[in-house]
């Protein structure tokens, strides 16, 4: 049943290192995209406040599928934007990380909001008249504080992009759902060998993550 992996035929282990790598790059992307998005959130500028609810609220209610496929499409074809890749496949991988950076950046943003919100008013209003300006407010003493109450959901985040990296799939990227569609075409009797295999994959990549991120989580709660 499981004779297509020792064939050689099939690269495994490489698509699921092309998924650990589209994860990595697309989280730390996402991280920092979603910490400017939720300080435009909550900041006391009208204009940035607008944009960041508006960009929220537009790109996550918008399937990932159509903005990996606008990236595609609309960037690299279209405007011929590469993004410094040399090849397709380069191209097609750092449009896949744009694309999923600007898509859970979303869901960053809302993560960190929420734990800005759990942080006392009072803090900051004592920061601001001691005459700090709103940067250093939110860097200071905010920030530092909304990370501890959020890895827990930081990390459904994150479990989630490596289960969305499969999207990626649909531009060409030699990642595992890719390789998977390739074998379920080439090997039809080893069909459920095959699923098997790769919701395995997932499945290692995933739940050491959540175990080890929810034990920080504990470790590092702020306590009120």
């Amino acid at each position: 049943m499981f004779d297509f992996l020792e064939s050689g035929q099939y690269d495994v282990l490489g698509a699921f290192w092309v998924t650990v790598q589209l994860t990595l790059y697309s989280a730390a992307g996402s991280l920092v995209w979603g910490t400017i998005l939720a300080g435009m959130r909550v900041s006391p500028v009208p204009l940035m406040r607008g944009f960041g609810t508006a960009y929220v609220n537009v790109v996550r209610n918008t399937p990932l599928t159509v903005l990996i496929l606008a990236c595609s499409l609309g960037l690299s074809q279209t405007l011929g934007i590469a993004l410094g890749g040399d090849t397709f496949k380069e191209t097609g991988f750092r449009l896949a990380v744009l694309g999923l950076t600007a898509y859970t950046g979303t869901f960053v943003c809302e993560a960190i909001r929420s734990g800005i919100n759990t942080v006392p008013v009072g803090q900051a209003e004592a920061a601001r008249a001691l005459g700090l300006s709103f940067f250093q407010v939110l860097t200071l003493i905010v920030l530092p504080q909304a990370f501890r109450a959020v890895i827990a959901p930081l990390t459904n985040v994150l479990i989630a992009l490596t289960k969305n990296t499969t999207v990626a799939a649909a531009i060409g990227v030699a990642e595992a759902a890719l390789l998977m569609k390739e074998m379920i075409e080439n090997e039809p009797q080893a069909l459920f060998a095959v699923f098997g295999v790769f919701a395995l994959g997932f499945v290692v990549l995933t739940l050491p993550t959540g175990l080890l991120l929810g034990w920080v989580a504990k470790r590092v709660a702020v306590k009120r």
